[in-house]
């Protein structure tokens, strides 16, 4: 594998390009010195849960597993203005009561296939909010300890730079 192709990867793996506030949250910034959303159990519990079918578990741990609803809670309620906030709780709420009216019961209670066919829904309804879900959970995805130890190679104490090294067949990419 080429470097150009490792870094599209990872930049695709990552939810393409990050938005500002994002970026900052991952670096445990806090840019929202405003009023935020007090966020309930439930709406965790539902963000656990649709961060999960985003990144699932499979060889490797997932979403739910590496706790991205804390992460997604935290740079929502530090990073973004409390009108962002606002929109992306409603479209949370939204996919919930879309749910139940679809499925006859809220979005946690559904089955995998049934989780999967509401989130295809939202993408199609709720682009925006489910296009910064997807940023959320992928970026505290892959900067969680499971995230980069798991799913991506770490290596805790580097040694030197070598910008251009070949990846082994079946390497996974390394770890920001």
């Amino acid at each position: 594998m080429k470097r150009r192709e490792a870094l599209h990867q990872a930049a695709l793996m990552m939810g393409g390009i990050l938005s500002a506030p994002t970026l900052a949250g991952a670096m445990g910034r806090v840019i929202n010195t405003g009023p935020s959303v007090a966020v309930s159990f439930e709406q965790e519990t539902l963000l656990a849960e649709v961060a999960d079918v985003i990144i699932p578990t499979t060889t490797t741990p997932g979403a739910k597993a590496a706790g991205a609803e804390k992460f997604i809670v935290r740079v929502m309620r530090d990073c973004y203005p409390k009108s962002d906030q606002d929109q992306f709780y409603a479209g949370l709420a939204k996919l919930d009561t879309d749910s139940k009216t679809k499925f006859g019961k809220g979005f946690v209670e559904l089955d995998a296939t049934q989780k999967n066919e509401m989130v295809k829904q939202t993408m199609n309804t709720d682009k925006p909010f489910f296009l910064r879900m997807k940023e959320l959970t992928t970026t505290g995805y892959f900067t969680s300890e499971i995230g980069a130890t798991k799913a991506l190679e770490y290596l805790p104490v580097p040694g030197q730079f070598n910008g251009c090294m070949p990846l082994k067949s079946g390497q996974k990419t390394w770890a920001l």
